[in-house]
């Protein structure tokens, strides 16, 4: 289970899990309850390159980021990290 810790959102850390370029056991820390469990369910299974070209970028009212959006740059940290691992 990767941990990311988010910036500028209710949500204050996101949880999940990578299988094949999938996303497994989505769930957040804080935040509007129901609305990111329904983003959790949608992207279940997702390739994690769909999720990061649908949700990077989405803002939530005038912040300049949301918490679909740190989804997106914690699965871009977790694919960084795998990298530096590789290497």
């Amino acid at each position: 289970m990767y941990e990311y810790m988010t910036s500028g959102t209710c949500s204050s850390a996101i949880h999940f899990d990578i299988r094949d370029g999938k996303m497994y056991d989505i769930s957040f820390q804080g935040g509007c309850n129901g609305n990111l469990k329904a983003i959790a369910k949608l992207v279940e299974g997702m390739e994690t390159g769909t999720l990061i070209e649908k949700l990077k970028g989405v803002q939530c009212g005038m912040k300049a980021t949301s918490c679909a959006d740190q989804l997106a740059q914690a699965v871009e940290a977790y694919n960084r990290l795998q990298q530096q691992e590789v290497q």
